[in-house]
């Protein structure tokens, strides 16, 4: 059978039609000239590739004398083949009507092959006929393009147009793909080096790079993804180039080119201001259904309904008249999707971790109730079509622009929407936030520096703004805390829980049975002061191997662990699972949370479950936040290994009031209070790039505190158009050596703000603080800028994406930005709202 491949390739295939010696002789005759002509025109016509058919021609550069004397000669032939074909199956009709004749019947009631032979000679000359009208509209296309060039005096139309706002355009057409700028070792002249060399340093060179596809790339590769033909792409210069100054953005916009044709930006719709909203009915719908995390995550938020509309309006009352734009947003849940495994969803009612859809409820519960406009997807299928991906494998980029202000997803959606998204990615991923547990610090998310100084992970990587990258607590200041809520107590249930709180009760944080293993030793200590409560999942036919002992519940409904927990007076951790909602629940309830204490600290350096996650931080204890910003009376951290400390722990709990406590930060109002400050104010899109290191203000924003240990905003200083948080709330301290900003920050009752780092990457910060600088330099170093010892020197920051509250040695100062705080509310300063 011979056919015409979309992509402009004319096959002849194999004949599934039996026929006998003599047609079979004149049909092989026919393709034999049929081929011996393609052979001829696939010379003249362009190069065959490897993996080609031998009957495979391709019609890229047409329109050479030559070219169209051997496709008028191909088409004359294949009409003389259709003819004989059409002669062939009139005898064979006449035969055999004939022999059916004399025997007495019709010819199609004989074998169901001989009844269908006529039918399939006639498909195949039909099929011949199309191809010489297929091949007659080639030639027409061809000749009317080359006279249209010839009349109009645009033989050099599909050349790359030089234009200096478009340095890479050229480049791309001559094959050269851009200059890149590596680190590495170099010597005098700027030329590779090995380190042991003499006069071998580490330092930037530039180095030629692949750079982004250039005609001679895609005359290549524009086969390999069918969006190229989706766009126009059909094998010729001119659907390159049109390519790459349309659909992508390397090369400007041809001169020839019908203008109103080409794509434009539609204009933005007029702005609607976003009013709170109280009914979560809507919401419910758009989370969608037929996943066990889904109809968890909808419980959750219809049990919370009443919580939301009352800090909607506490909120509200709050913020006075303050005009807030609705935003179009997406949210993509990654990890829910197939294509990531969802190994959340089958685990939701086999004591599985619920922490991560706990906080999505929230998070869509907060965006629906600040009233933004909301599209959710928890399949690959639905992200494609909101973002409007073009069919194919992703190389393209999307045919409309991006219809979305901002797009909430998490590693596994960020991941998903970079193979999809094409170059689209690179424009757009400002306006992606990454829901993120544990924190992705900024020396892991730069992905050349943490190539070079070991930093690289299976996360991480993403040269986003590290404040993209949002946490379930407030343990990175580099990051932007997102959080989740616990139910809060009106008095009235405070009072009834004080009243019915069982002194010698015990709930053990854990379901799953693996995390009881091993702990007989505190379990019986325990039990000698308290009766002990369970919430491990089991099956009826095999019950979990915990201590007969223990009253185990098995797994219960939200409603019902809360119930438990206002009954008892301890919750305690056994070391995992790490930073959970359930230690905050039980705090909420009345409860006292006992927890160990890490001895060293866990991290990704020694402890499995941080192995390969994108942060250096060293956890101290099974809930960070709960010892630091709660502690005592409510947070008791022992060490498990001393019984003797253990025992006495238990002891004093017992001894001890607490009423139910909830920080502002976990309520309902507090996470909208914090979630409508960052769509208000972050913006990663537009944000003024920082000044080039060393750089000197006219005057200097600082002035030295009187008692001279930190530097202050000056109050006449004018503030930083568009800095948020405001940075008259500025304060700067030189860390002790060996000490990260966070630290130092929490020393003096503040917060470590990354925001603030550009403000002080000078050498008048250093002058101001009266640091003796012999010498000063810039560098990529996560650590800078700082102050170096021995040696008296200062290092300035060279790469903005690596400023880091994060990160110590003993070997530098740091110079360290910090800030106030709202109470109750870290990730706000005072005047943030």
């Amino acid at each position: 059978m011979i056919t015409v491949n979309p992509d402009g390739k004319i096959m002849v295939r194999r004949c599934l039609v039996t026929l006998r010696p003599f047609r079979l002789f004149v049909l092989g005759i026919g393709l034999f000239s049929l081929c011996f002509l393609m052979t001829s025109l696939g010379g003249q016509l362009s190069a065959r590739r490897p993996g080609d058919s031998p009957f495979t021609i391709r019609t890229e550069v047409m329109g050479g004398p030559e070219s169209r004397g051997v496709l008028r000669k191909m088409s004359d032939l294949l009409e003389l083949m259709a003819k004989r074909m059409d002669t062939l199956a009139r005898l064979e009709n006449s035969s055999e009507l004939h022999r059916a004749a004399g025997n007495g019947h019709f010819a199609v009631d004989r074998s169901p092959a001989g009844a269908g032979l006529m039918e399939r000679i006639q498909a195949i000359a039909q099929n011949v006929s199309d191809i010489a009208v297929k091949v007659d509209q080639i030639l027409r296309h061809s000749l009317l393009l080359h006279s249209k060039a010839v009349s109009e005096g645009r033989r050099d139309q599909c050349e790359a147009p030089s234009d200096p706002k478009f340095p890479d355009c050229s480049g791309k057409v001559e094959g050269r793909p851009p200059d890149t700028l590596s680190w590495g070792p170099q010597g005098p002249q700027g030329h590779a080096c090995r380190v042991a060399q003499r006069g071998c340093l580490w330092g930037w060179r530039w180095l030629p790079g692949p750079g982004w596809p250039s005609p001679q790339w895609m005359r290549a590769r524009w086969t390999s993804d069918p969006c190229y033909a989706f766009f126009g792409v059909d094998g010729t210069e001119c659907s390159f180039l049109i390519y790459l100054s349309e659909v992508e953005w390397f090369c400007p916009p041809l001169p020839w080119r019908n203008q109103t044709a080409t794509q434009r930006a539609p204009k933005p719709l007029p702005k609607v201001q976003a009013v709170f909203r109280s009914n979560l009915s809507h919401l419910l719908e758009l989370m969608g259904s037929g996943k066990e995390s889904l109809i968890f995550m909808k419980k959750r938020t219809k049990r919370l309904t009443a919580q939301w509309a009352l800090a909607a309006q506490r909120l509200a009352q709050k913020l006075g008249g303050v005009r807030r734009d609705q935003k179009q947003i997406l949210v993509h849940i990654g990890f829910l999707t197939e294509e990531s495994g969802d190994v959340f969803s089958p685990r939701v009612l086999k004591g599985g971790p619920l922490g991560e859809m706990v906080q999505w409820a929230d998070i869509l519960a907060a965006l629906y109730v600040l009233g933004h406009g909301l599209r959710i997807t928890v399949s690959l299928k639905e992200l494609q079509s909101n973002l409007g991906v073009p069919p194919g494998r992703g190389s393209c980029p999307l045919t409309v622009p991006l219809p979305f202000d901002l797009v909430y997803t998490d590693y596994h959606g960020l991941q998903q929407m970079k193979q999809h998204m094409g170059l689209s990615f690179k424009k757009y991923r400002c306006r992606i936030r990454v829901i993120d547990t544990f924190g992705t610090e900024p020396a892991y998310n730069h992905e050349e520096y943490a190539t070079l100084h070991g930093y690289r992970t299976n996360w991480g990587y993403w040269n986003l703004n590290p404040k993209q990258f949002m946490t379930m607590f407030p343990h990175t200041p580099d990051n932007s805390f997102m959080g989740f809520v616990s139910e809060e107590l009106n008095e009235t249930e405070k009072q009834l829980i004080k009243g019915g709180k069982a002194s010698n009760m015990a709930v053990v944080y854990g379901k799953e049975a693996s995390i009881w293993k091993g702990k007989e030793k505190f379990l019986s200590i325990l039990n000698k002061y308290m009766e002990i409560h369970g919430t491990v999942y089991y099956e009826s036919q095999r019950p979990p191997e915990v201590p007969a002992f223990v009253k185990n519940h098995g797994l219960l409904p939200q409603p019902e662990f809360q119930q438990l927990l206002r009954k008892a007076k301890l919750f305690i951790g056994f070391g995992f699972p790490y930073e959970g909602p359930a230690p905050l629940e039980a705090i909420a309830n009345g409860c006292v949370f006992l927890q160990s204490r890490f001895s060293p600290p866990h991290s990704s350096l020694n402890h499995e479950f941080f192995r390969g996650k994108p942060t250096s931080r060293e956890v101290f204890s099974q809930h960070p936040y709960a010892e630091n910003f709660i502690g005592k009376p409510h947070v008791w951290t022992v060490d498990y290994n001393n019984s003797e400390e253990f025992e006495a722990a238990i002891k004093a709990i017992m001894r001890t009031q607490v009423d139910p406590y909830l920080p502002y930060e976990y309520t309902c109002e507090g996470m909208l209070e914090r979630i409508h400050a960052y769509i208000q104010h972050q913006d990663f899109c537009t944000a003024p790039g920082p000044a080039p290191p060393g750089a000197r203000a006219p005057q200097s924003p600082f002035i030295l505190a009187p008692n001279a240990t930190h530097l202050e905003w000056a109050r006449n200083a004018s503030l930083a158009a568009g800095a948020w948080p405001p940075a008259h709330s500025l304060r700067a301290w030189l860390a002790a050596a060996g000490r990260a900003c966070t630290d130092a920050c929490l020393d003096h009752g503040l917060i470590c703000e990354p925001s603030f780092f550009p403000f002080l990457n000078s050498q008048d910060a250093f002058r101001k603080l009266q640091v003796p600088c012999d010498s000063t330099e810039s560098g990529m170093n996560h650590l800078y800028p700082a102050f170096g010892q021995p040696g008296q020197e200062c290092f300035l920051q060279k790469e903005p994406l690596l400023f880091s509250c994060a990160g110590s040695s003993t070997k530098y100062r740091r110079l360290c930005p910090c800030r106030d705080f709202r109470k109750g509310q870290v990730a706000l300063c005072r005047a943030c709202l």
